[in-house]
């Protein structure tokens, strides 16, 4: 993954800047990839979005599901990805990677969005997110609880598969975890979004959906959105590493999901769900 992942630029490495005399060396360093990704469905294109190449057909997938009512791998008739070299091979002018996704009669396309997505930010503008998704499934059950003392494991256990973030230093993580706390996937993307999406896609191809009694893990802050695909998911709680935003906040404590920011260094935060977090 990290070969098609990462890329090497050039850089001038400065040392000993305390020094009288600074050592400076000419090499190379290892850069991730941000590159543009096409998701179509039904054919039509519904949006183009700026990602780390690898695992985009849980990526599309992952984005869909937020932007959908598609309850059950059933109603995904098919998925198939097209590198941008082989489309250009079949005269498409300007191609790039693109993500062909068919749904089923009765489910609604999303709504094509008129400009590319950026890495950093998914929701753009308040004509695109009109209002919060319903969860798909109820978020957690009754005897499920989420204890105290294996919150911050779970952070651990997300950092020892960021095998990109050790190369690079700059690349957001995602890590998904069952109802027993055991881990099923980490994914890693310049924009924290798409991290998100691949571990839901992830989920969803791999026929557990709605992720009821299922954590998320994330390696920077908690926005809106990130709270919007979570429910979207059914997902039960999100641990963060960084902080989350007021509206991330507010959208959580109204849905009844486990929110916990600043998991580190031997502390947490909990914003939302506090009854569901055992001593």
């Amino acid at each position: 993954m990290t070969t098609h992942s990462t890329d090497p630029r050039p850089v001038s490495l400065r040392q000993q800047l305390g020094s009288a005399c600074p050592v400076a060396e000419e090499q190379f360093d290892r850069v991730v990839v941000e590159a543009p990704l096409c998701i179509t469905v039904n054919d039509q294109t519904v949006s183009t979005t700026m990602r780390t190449p690898g695992h985009d057909e849980e990526l599309a997938v992952g984005w869909v599901i937020n932007n959908t009512e598609m309850q059950s791998r059933s109603e995904l008739a098919a998925i198939e990805r097209a590198g941008a070299s082989q489309l250009r091979r079949q005269g498409i002018e300007n191609p790039v990677d693109t993500v062909a996704l068919e749904i089923v009669e009765g489910i609604d396309p999303p709504v094509p969005r008129a400009y590319l997505t950026s890495s950093s930010c998914g929701v753009c503008s308040s004509d695109v997110v009109e209002a919060a998704p319903a969860p798909r499934g109820p978020l957690h059950t009754r005897e499920w609880n989420l204890p105290l003392g294996r919150i911050l494991s779970l952070v651990d256990a997300m950092r020892e598969q960021q095998a990109m973030f050790e190369l690079t230093g700059s690349i957001h993580a995602a890590a998904l975890f069952d109802a027993k706390l055991e881990v099923v996937t980490v994914r890693e993307d310049v924009g924290r979004h798409n991290a998100v999406d691949k571990v839901i896609g992830h989920g969803f191809l791999s026929g557990f959906f709605p992720l009821t009694n299922h954590v998320l893990v994330v390696s920077g802050r908690v926005s809106y959105e990130i709270i919007s695909k979570a429910l979207s998911a059914g997902i039960a709680g999100i641990v963060a590493v960084s902080g989350p935003t007021t509206l991330a906040v507010d959208l959580a404590r109204a849905s009844n999901l486990i929110l916990i920011g600043f998991a580190r260094d031997d502390r947490l935060n909990i914003y939302s769900g506090g009854e569901k977090v055992t001593s």
